[in-house]
C-alpha cells in the first residue's frame, strides 16, 4: 500500500474514532431543550411557569443514581415534572428502579405521570401505578387536573397510549379515531382553560390538532435515533423511515406539539448525533 493509501486511511480512522468519543460524550450527559410558548389564553399569573418534561427513560439510569438527570431538573427550577411514558421498558421491566427514580424527582417539584406503549405491554403495569400514587405522584389516564398559581388556572390533559385499549394491534386510523373523541371530551370538560395535554405518541398530532389541544408534550420517537444533517432521524416507531415527528416543535392548526428524544433506549441501544434530553417548556402569557 502506497504512503499516501496509508496516510488517508490513517486520517479517516482518527476521524471516525473523535467522531465515536464525541458521540459517546454526548450521550453520556443529559442535555436540556428549552422551549417558550405563549398564548393569549395563558392566564397572566401563570406567565413564566416552567414544566419539565422527562419522556422515554426506559429503565435507564443518567449517572450514578440518576445524578446527571436530577442535576439538570434541579438546575430548571421546575414548577412541575411531566413524565410521558416509558419509564420502565417492557423487555427488562424493573419497577423498583421506576419507583425510585419518581421518588427523587417528587422531592424537586410535584410529578405528574401518564403511560406509554411499554406501560401498556408491561403485566407489571399494575404495580408501577399502584407504586406511583403511593409516592404522591399524580397519574393522569384520560382524565385532566387543574394546574394553579394563586386563583388563576390551566389544564394538564393526561391520554392513555392507545394499546390500554385496543391492543398492541391497532391502527393508525383507530389510534387516531380514539384519541380525538377521548381528548374532545376533556377538552370540553376543561372549558376556556389554556389546555397542556400529555401523550406518548406524537404521530396522533392530527387528532390533536382537532380536538383543539393547544400544547402537546410527547416522546416515543427517541429522536428518530440516528439523526443525520439535513434528513433529521433516520426511523421511529409509529412513523418508520424518515420520520416528520421526532424533536423540537411541531405545528398544526392552533396546536404546538413539543417532541422529546428521551433518556434511554429500548430494542435499540444506540443512538448517532441524537443525546438524551429532559425538555424545559416556559408558558408565557401573550400580550
Amino acid at each position: 500500500m502506497r504512503a499516501g493509501a496509508l496516510f488517508a486511511a490513517g486520517a479517516a480512522g482518527l476521524v471516525l474514532g473523535a467522531v465515536f468519543l464525541a458521540n459517546a460524550w454526548a450521550n453520556a450527559r443529559v442535555w436540556t431543550a428549552r422551549h417558550e410558548i405563549a398564548d393569549e389564553t395563558i392566564p397572566a399569573a401563570l406567565d413564566g411557569y416552567t414544566i419539565c418534561q422527562i419522556s422515554d427513560l426506559h429503565n435507564e439510569a443518567r449517572g450514578a443514581d440518576n445524578a446527571a438527570l436530577l442535576s439538570a431538573v434541579r438546575a430548571a427550577a421546575p414548577d412541575c415534572i411531566v413524565m410521558t411514558g416509558d419509564l420502565i421498558d417492557s423487555r427488562r421491566t424493573d419497577v423498583a428502579f421506576a419507583l425510585r427514580t419518581a421518588e427523587q424527582l417528587r422531592k424537586i417539584a410535584p410529578v405528574v405521570f401518564v403511560p406509554g406503549n411499554h406501560e401498556a405491554r408491561s403485566a407489571a403495569y399494575g404495580a408501577l401505578e399502584q407504586g406511583l400514587r403511593a409516592r404522591d405522584v399524580a397519574v393522569l389516564r384520560d382524565e385532566w387536573m387543574p394546574l394553579s398559581r394563586g386563583e388563576a388556572e390551566i389544564a394538564l390533559i393526561g391520554l392513555d397510549d392507545p394499546g390500554f385499549s385496543a391492543g398492541e394491534g391497532w391502527t393508525l386510523a383507530e389510534g387516531l379515531a380514539h384519541t380525538r373523541e377521548t381528548l374532545s371530551a376533556l377538552r370540553e370538560e376543561a372549558g376556556e382553560r389554556f389546555c397542556v395535554v400529555l401523550s406518548h405518541r406524537p404521530e396522533l398530532l392530527p387528532a390533536y390538532a382537532d380536538a383543539g389541544a393547544d400544547l402537546v408534550l410527547s416522546g416515543h420517537a427517541h429522536g428518530g435515533q440516528f439523526r443525520l444533517p439535513l434528513l433529521g432521524g433516520l426511523f421511529a416507531p409509529g412513523q418508520g423511515i424518515l420520520p416528520r415527528l421526532t424533536s423540537g416543535v411541531r405545528e398544526k392548526g392552533g396546536t404546538r406539539l413539543v417532541i422529546s428524544r428521551g433518556l434511554g433506549n429500548s430494542s435499540f441501544p444506540l443512538r448517532l448525533n441524537n443525546p438524551p434530553e429532559i425538555v424545559v417548556v416556559t408558558l408565557r402569557a401573550k400580550g
